[in-house]
């Protein structure tokens, strides 16, 4: 079935962030998501779900450990299991991107705890 943001299942996440699911199963998640301008997710990690963030529109701020990253439209980023990360929109324009989890994150996020 071919899968788009008009056909994918729809959620609300974070203030006011959305996202479409183009797969959804147990071994495999790819999210088509919109993040409005200055918006954020909590820092967390993965116990056994691996991720790849692609870039299709804005520049996404990560925080992957200690460090702060930034990635553009046309740019992806690997985040490993076990590897405490978020992803910020510092600008002032939407944020679109593709993030795949491979097994799925469905229950295993686990917020970072200082």
């Amino acid at each position: 079935m071919i899968k788009s943001k008009k056909n994918g299942e729809h959620y609300y996440w974070g203030d006011n962030c959305s996202g479409w699911h183009m797969a959804k199963t147990e071994s495999l998640s790819i999210i088509e998501e919109l993040m409005p301008p200055n918006t954020q997710e909590q820092k967390h990690y993965h116990l056994n779900a691996q991720q790849f963030f692609r870039i299709l529109k804005g520049i996404a701020t990560f925080e992957i450990e200690d460090e702060v990253i930034h990635v553009v439209n046309g740019e992806g980023i690997h985040i490993p299991p076990k590897t405490k990360h978020k992803i910020r929109n510092d600008q002032s324009e939407d944020l679109e991107f593709i993030v795949i989890s491979e097994p799925t994150t469905r229950g295993d996020r686990h917020q970072e705890t200082s």
